[in-house]
C-alpha cells in the first residue's frame, strides 16, 4: 500500500495560506494521505494567534490529517497542553516530544521535537540525551530492525553535507550532533526538518559499507523552507512511500545512481600523518622514479620563492602543516632531494608535475605538497585541491582530443602519487579502457572491483590498506585490494598494450627515460601548454 505525503517546513502560524496551497495541490493531482509539518508550527503575532482560534473553535477545519511536532521555542510553548501527543483541532495533531508513530499503513514515523538542550533542566522546547535514547533503544534491540521510513526533527542534523551536495547555509553554525547521531542509528528513508529557512535536497546516501557489509536501503535528507517565505524557495514535498515492511526486501535496497557515502560516519581527520602500512620500509620501490623538481622560476616567469616549509613567500601559510617525511623522500616540495626542472604548477596543497620517462608527452602527476602516503590519508582540503587540479587536466586533455585515466597503486611506494594518463578519443572508448583493466587484471589472479561513483575510497580502503585504484573519465571507479604481490607497473602496462595505446615498450618507465636538456625543454612546452587551464596561475 502506498502512502501519499506531503512535508511542509515552519509553518509559523500561516495555517490558511498552507492549507490554501495544500488544497490547489489536491485538485491538481488528488487527494493525499498526510501532512507532516517540522520546524515551528505556531506563530506568536495577534495575525497568527487570531487564524488558529479559528482552527482551534472549529470555525475551520484543516483539508488533510496534518500531524506536527512542538514548540522550537520558548514562545510557542504555551500552545501545547502537553508533552504527550493530542489532537489540537479537527484533523490537526500533535505527535508529542518524542516517539514513533505507525500509521494503518504500517508506516512508521519516528520524531523528536523542539531543539537539542545546551543545559540542565531543559527548557520545554528542547531535548535531551536521554529523550533520544528513549527513542532509539526499543526500536534498535529488536534484531529486526533495519531501520524506520520518516524521520521528523525540527533542527538539521550537524555534518548531513558531507560528501554530497552543498546546502545553501552557513555549516559552521548549523544543525545538531545529536540529530546527527539519531539520524544515523534509525536510518529513515525520509528525514525532514527545517528552522533554516533553506530547501536542501541531498543527494541519496547509503546505510552500509560498501563490499563489507550486506545492501541497506538508501536515506533521503529534505529540509524545507517557511511557509510564504518572500524568496519563494520551496516549502512543501510531496511523496508517495511504500511502508518499509510490506516492501520486497530486493526492491528496498535498490541503490539510485547518484547515491553517496553515508555523510554521518565522515572520518576524523589524521592528525598524525603516519601510517603502517603493514610492509617493511625495505619494500620500497627505489624513490628516483618520476621525480622532478621546483625551480625559483615557475610557469614562464613567475618569480615564486619557498621557504623552509615549501610555503609560498608573501602568502598566507597555510593553517596546519602538513605532515612531514621520517626519511629522505623524493616527492615532498621541500625536500632537499627534489630536484628542480619537471614541475608544471604548484598550488596551496598539491602540485602537478610531469611524469619522469612519462607513457606520453602529456603524462603528469598530481601529488601533495605534504607527505602523505596515500589518498586515503589525505586532509579535505588537500582532497579539493586535487580535484581541482583534475578538472582542470581534464579540460587541458579534452582540447587536445583526448580523454584521461587516473591511477594511484598505494603499495611499495612512501609519497602519493596519482598518474594521468591521456588516451586519444580516436584510439579507443572508455569502455574499451575498463575492459583492458578488467581483463588484464584477470589474467594475472587479480579481481578489480567497481565501486560506486559517489563512494570514498576512505569507506573501502582504511589508511594502510595496499590498494590499487583507477578513475576512467566518465567517473567510473575500480578498485583492487593487494593481497601479497603486485605487478609494480600494472597501470602502464595496461595503458600501453595494444589494446589502448599500443607502446608495449614504454610499458617501463625505465625505458624512456630522457636526458636531462631533452626533459626540460619537453616541460617547459608542457607547461606553457597547460598554463591556460592552470588555475594556481590565476590565484
Amino acid at each position: 500500500m502506498c502512502v501519499c505525503s506531503l512535508a511542509c517546513g515552519d509553518v509559523e502560524g500561516r495555517l490558511t495560506a498552507l492549507f490554501n496551497r495544500v488544497q490547489a495541490i489536491q485538485k491538481k493531482t488528488g487527494q493525499f494521505d498526510l501532512l507532516l509539518c517540522v520546524g515551528e508550527f505556531f506563530g506568536t503575532t495577534p495575525e497568527a494567534e487570531e487564524e488558529w482560534q479559528q482552527y482551534k473553535t472549529g470555525a475551520k477545519k484543516a483539508p488533510i490529517h496534518t500531524y506536527i511536532l512542538g514548540a522550537a521555542s520558548q514562545e510557542t510553548v504555551k500552545n501545547f497542553p502537553s508533552a504527550d501527543g493530542c489532537e489540537l483541532a479537527d484533523n490537526i495533531t500533535y505527535l508529542g516530544r518524542r516517539g514513533v508513530f505507525t500509521g494503518v499503513s504500517g508506516l512508521q514515523i519516528a520524531y523528536v521535537s523542539g531543539r537539542e538542550a545546551l543545559q540542565e533542566p531543559a527548557p520545554a522546547h528542547c531535548f535531551t540525551s536521554k529523550d533520544l535514547s528513549a527513542l532509539v533503544a526499543p526500536l534498535t534491540s529488536s534484531s529486526k530492525f533495519r531501520g524506520v521510513d520518516i524521520l521528523l526533527t525540527s533542527q538539521w542534523p550537524r555534518g548531513v553535507w558531507h560528501y554530497g551536495n552543498n546546502p545553501e547555509v552557513n555549516t559552521k553554525f548549523c544543525g545538531s550532533g545529536s540529530v546527527a547521531n539519531l539520524a544515523d542509528k534509525l536510518k529513515p528513508r525520509y528525514h525532514f526538518a527545517a528552522q533554516e529557512g533553506a530547501h536542501y535536497e541531498r543527494l541519496p546516501y547509503r546505510n552500509h559499507v560498501i563490499l563489507q557489509e550486506n545492501a541497506q536501503h538508501v536515506s533521503r535528507f529534505i529540509a524545507l523552507a517557511t511557509v510564504n517565505n518572500p524568496a519563494k524557495k520551496k516549502y512543501l514535498y510531496a511523496f508517495n512511500i511504500i511502508p518499509m515492511k510490506t516492501m520486497d526486501p530486493s526492491e528496498l535496497v535498490k541503490q539510485p545512481q547518484d547515491v553517496t557515502e553515508n555523510p554521518y560516519r565522515h572520518p576524523a581527520k589524521n592528525k598524525t600523518g603516519k601510517q603502517n602500512t603493514g610492509f617493511s620500509a625495505t619494500e620500497e620501490e627505489p624513490a628516483a622514479q618520476f621525480f622532478f623538481d621546483l625551480s625559483k622560476k615557475q610557469g614562464g616567469g613567475r618569480d615564486q620563492q619557498r621557504d623552509g616549509d615549501g610555503h609560498l613567500q608573501g602568502q598566507p601559510k597555510q593553517p596546519r602543516r602538513p605532515p612531514q617525511p621520517t626519511g629522505p623522500c623524493w616527492f615532498c616540495l621541500a625536500s632537499p632531494q627534489v630536484e628542480k626542472h619537471l614541475v608544471i604548477s604548484i598550488g596551496t596543497h598539491c602540485y602537478l608535475a610531469m611524469a619522469k620517462g612519462g607513457l606520453t608527452p602529456h603524462h603528469m602527476l598530481i601529488l601533495p605538497i605534504g607527505h602523505y602516503q596515500s589518498v586515503v590519508d589525505l586532509s579535505s582540503e588537500v582532497v579539493e585541491e586535487m580535484e581541482k587540479y583534475k578538472s582542470a587536466l581534464k579540460s587541458f586533455y579534452k582540447s587536445k582530443g583526448e580523454r584521461c585515466v587516473v591511477f594511484e597503486r598505494n603499495y611499495r611506494s612512501q609519497h602519493l602519487q596519482l598518474q594521468v594518463v591521456p588516451v586519444p578519443l580516436d584510439r579507443c572508448s572508455t569502455e574499451d579502457i575498463k575492459e583492458a583493466f578488467m581483463v588484464q587484471a584477470q589474467e594475472q589472479q587479480m579481481e578489480l572491483m567497481e565501486i560506486p561513483q559517489h563512494t570514498d575510497l576512505k569507506q573501502i580502503a582504511p589508511p594502510g590498506t595496499p590498494y590499487f585504484y583507477v578513475e576512467l573519465d566518465s567517473g567510473e571507479k575500480l578498485y583492487y585490494r593487494i593481497q601479497k604481490h603486485f605487478p609494480l607497473q600494472f597501470g602502464r602496462e595496461v595503458l600501453a598494450s595494444e589494446a589502448l595505446l599500443n607502446i608495449p615498450t614504454r610499458a617501463d618507465w625505465k625505458e624512456c627515460k630522457q636526458s636531462r636538456e631533452e626533459e626540460e625543454e619537453s616541460c617547459k612546452q608542457l607547461r606553457d601548454s597547460f598554463q591556460p587551464f592552470d588555475f594556481a596561475w590565476e590565484d
